[in-house]
């Protein structure tokens, strides 16, 4: 391992890339890191966004939303327990970080060719063979790799640093052998810096200042929490399932890549009545639990220009951002836009459903209609939406009179695409123009 050295201690002043080791001795709360901390002075004409939306579906759109504004508050759950995160959680806990490294290097500057390697290096995965995957993980890990060509040595030292905790991190656990397959660098770069800022906060802001995203941006957890959460739902039949992926993609603990063809899996016996979260320790694993909400959330749900409901998995990419206490509340007091991306086909979650139905299913979450009734609210759907943007060709039948019994009037059809696994996505050129379009007519 190189020599190692802290930066300086205030967060205002860190320029990356700098080196530093978790190995060095220093305490992890020495360092104090501010997500809120650059000028963003030259952006402040733009308009300001937050987006609920999972790890996949809304990434399409992120390059083209960057040419619009920067100023983007992207929401993202962290009860994902599928691929190479639910092998983290089960060996190392904590929160899944599948979804926030996906969104961060999305975002994640490219105009540099070592932006482009860094890029690459966080982006990888690992083969899905075992032996081939750990020898692969410790060529990377040992840096003689040809992934960290182009890497300059100061990152290349913070970066391995932090590899080189995740990996000191499993081998510390000698009762669990961690299987690598099919694993993201990314994570295992996440999780090492999470596990030792003990801090979700702090390792987002490291991972974002190494994948360079812009400054403006905000890639926040819906809950900030050290600690592993487990998504459930109820069906209508009563049925209760445990897990985000048993529920959308079921894997039967496979770590083959994850199929999101929504044919690949088989249906739900019932449709999904609610979502929540669960124990994850304990003898009571179905155990309803009340985490609380991000508060930087909810700071930005108070200020921005526009809320957006990303398309993407309906109840276990959208709906575990909308049932925690404060952001239906929140949401319903603002006048600003407040738009629904529809989906251009169905899914497991979804199958069956129309327009309206999928403005119903996000309306029940932010009132907690399903859940204690002590939390309740008994706000209208068009408190929480009131514009639709619907991929031309769409698969989903907009039911216009349903809609606007829910009072909801504008209803937007935007060009598409044709994605032969996925099938009808949102023209991401025409989606960005449309969302446009719809701020430049609230501000005139």
């Amino acid at each position: 391992m190189a020599d190692t050295y802290l930066g300086p201690k205030s967060p205002c002043l860190y320029t990356f890339p700098f080196t530093f080791s978790p190995f060095s001795g220093a305490s992890p709360r020495s360092l104090s890191f501010s997500l809120m901390a650059s000028n963003c002075s030259s952006t402040t004409h733009q308009p300001s966004l937050l987006v609920f939306s999972g790890g996949t579906a809304f990434n399409c759109v992120v390059e083209e939303l960057k040419k619009l504004t920067t100023r983007v508050a992207h929401v993202l759950p962290v009860s994902d327990d599928g691929g190479s995160t639910a092998e983290i959680v089960r060996v190392l806990g904590g929160p899944a970080v599948g979804d926030i490294r996906s969104r961060c290097l999305r975002l994640s500057d490219q105009s540099t060719s070592e932006a482009r390697a860094v890029r690459i290096l966080l982006g990888h995965r690992l083969p899905l063979d075992s032996p081939r995957a750990k020898s692969e993980w410790y060529e990377i890990v040992e840096g003689s790799h040809e992934l960290w060509q182009g890497v300059s040595k100061p990152y290349r030292e913070t970066i391995r640093a932090f590899l080189a905790y995740f990996q000191d991190q499993i081998l510390r656990r000698s009762d669990e052998a961690f299987c690598f397959s099919n694993g993201s660098i990314g994570n295992f770069f996440f999780a090492g810096a999470r596990i030792f800022f003990q801090s979700l906060d702090a390792a987002i802001f490291l991972f974002s200042r190494v994948s360079d995203i812009p400054a403006e941006s905000f890639v926040l957890p819906v809950i900030s929490t050290n600690e592993r959460l487990t998504l459930g739902c109820e069906l209508w039949d009563g049925t209760v399932i445990r897990g985000q992926n048993e529920i959308s993609h079921p894997t039967h603990g496979s770590m083959q890549p994850i199929d999101k063809d929504a044919s690949s899996a088989p249906a739900l016996p019932s449709r999904i009545k609610r979502v929540f979260y669960m124990s994850s320790e304990g003898s009571n694993l179905l155990h309803e639990v009340f985490p609380t909400v991000n508060p930087t959330v909810l700071e930005q749900l108070r200020s921005v220009d526009c809320i957006v409901f990303g398309m993407g998995s309906l109840f276990t990419s959208i709906c575990p951002s909308l049932v925690l206490l404060g952001v239906g509340e929140t949401i319903s007091l603002r006048s600003c836009p407040k738009v629904l991306l529809l989906n251009g086909t169905h899914d497991r979650e979804t199958s069956g459903f129309s327009a309206s139905c999928f403005v119903t299913a996000i309306t029940d979450a932010l009132n907690r209609t399903y859940g204690d009734y002590h939390n309740c609210l008994t706000n209208p759907p068009n408190k929480y939406i009131n514009t639709l943007l619907v991929p031309k060709n769409g698969l989903i039948s907009v039911d216009i009179e349903s809609l606007c019994s829910q009072g909801i009037f504008n209803v937007v059809t935007v060009d598409s695409i044709h994605d032969p696994k996925v099938g009808v996505l949102f023209d991401p050129k025409s989606l960005i123009q449309a969302l446009s379009n719809l701020l430049t007519d609230e501000w005139a």
